[in-house]
């Protein structure tokens, strides 16, 4: 597992002040307003930064950090993504997990065969769907829905499944 979880990308800078614009890549926007440690993956190395401030423009996040008061300063980091140490992640509820635990599990049916790995998680509006890479190539989409995921199991990196008709 990663220590550092994606929560955003820095897509622009905001004003002249060293605010950036960020598209938040986690399920709740709300979560930055309790941020305060992030680390920004910059060349290779995370800098770590202290959030100062934070408000909201549509789905962007516009965050301050400290001692950052220049666009001058914090231009650099467009484009770069915005990490969180696992310590500062939200809390999960039960049968909830980061979507950069799931993928890499390998993909187990409920008859016990090996079927290939969780390659990619789309979102759609009534639940995600996890696509499952196949060993023949093909994709297999699973809606991520109690009856078809049947076990995850993180320590052991897989994810059992019940194919139900017509899905392959």
């Amino acid at each position: 597992m990663d220590q550092f979880l994606k929560v955003g990308v820095i897509s622009s800078t905001h004003g002249i002040r060293g605010e950036v614009k960020v598209f938040p890549t986690t399920d709740s926007l709300n979560r930055f307003k309790k941020l305060k440690d992030v680390m920004v993956s910059f060349r290779g190395e995370n800098i770590p930064l202290e959030v100062e401030g934070v408000k909201f423009f549509k789905q962007f996040a516009i965050l301050k950090f400290k001692d950052i008061d220049s666009i001058n300063d914090v231009e650099k980091y467009k484009g770069m993504d915005l990490l969180v140490d696992r310590k500062n992640a939200v809390k999960l509820e039960k049968n909830e997990y980061f979507k950069a635990d799931l993928l890499g599990l390998k993909a187990i049916s409920d008859d016990e065969q090996y079927k290939g790995v969780l390659d990619d998680i789309l979102e759609t509006g009534a639940n995600d769907v996890y696509v499952i890479k196949l060993e023949d190539g093909r994709e297999l989409l699973l809606p991520a829905i109690k009856e078809c995921v049947l076990d995850v199991d993180l320590e052991n990196a897989t994810l059992k499944f019940h194919l139900m008709d017509g899905l392959l």
